[in-house]
């Protein structure tokens, strides 16, 4: 399978593109500045802003991966947004999977980025990033889409290989990155999850 990951020098990006790349996948690593790639990762500088990159790159991947994220350097989330847009509109009917956050998750009904206990220093983040979720769920029936959402609290670890996965509620309240990833490829290779979310935790 040919794999294209946007942000893939990022936290979360750069091991989709390893655990992606060491099972025999050839992988596109596209960095906005020319940001380092793990080994095996055949590295492009491009933005997901570009619609002309992408339909490009699209049309020549299996699957597009989004590892973007909003900026959390002070850069308008508006961007990601944007790029997230540009990816649907762009991608020509190849697949689309989306790293989501945590905060579009439900507990009791409600998502975890409106409940009282929920950090205000990460709900400008969350909610920007639960507005993905929404914008992917109202696409035509056409746009085949996947988003992953980590447990609450994601954090690089240990490649286990040993986690549970959900739908809409949390599974458990963290995820390693590197467990995070290979739920992520194992999604990519064999697809249970179409035009849908689903959950992930250690």
């Amino acid at each position: 399978m040919k794999i294209a990951v946007y942000g893939a020098s990022g936290m979360i990006g750069s091991r989709i593109a390893a655990e992606a790349a060491g099972r025999g996948h050839e992988v596109v690593g596209i960095t906005r500045f020319g940001g380092s790639t793990p080994a095996g990762v055949q590295a492009v500088t491009g933005s997901a802003n570009d619609a002309a990159s992408v339909k490009e790159i699209a049309s020549s991947v299996d699957v597009v991966v989004s590892a973007m994220g909003p900026s959390r350097t002070g850069g308008d989330p508006q961007d990601f947004v944007d790029a997230i847009d540009t990816l649907i509109a762009s991608a020509g009917g190849t697949r689309l999977v989306v790293v989501g956050g945590a905060g579009s998750l439900l507990a009791g009904g409600q998502r975890l980025v409106d409940s009282p206990d929920f950090p205000e220093i990460y709900k400008p983040e969350a909610l920007v990033v639960a507005g993905v979720l929404d914008t992917l769920r109202a696409t035509p029936a056409d746009v085949d889409w996947t988003l992953l959402s980590p447990a609450p609290v994601i954090a690089p670890g240990e490649r286990t290989g040993v986690f549970k996965l959900g739908t809409d509620e949390p599974v458990g309240d963290q995820v390693s990155a590197e467990d995070y990833a290979v739920a992520l490829v194992d999604e990519l290779e064999q697809p249970a999850h179409r035009r849908g979310r689903f959950t992930v935790a250690n």
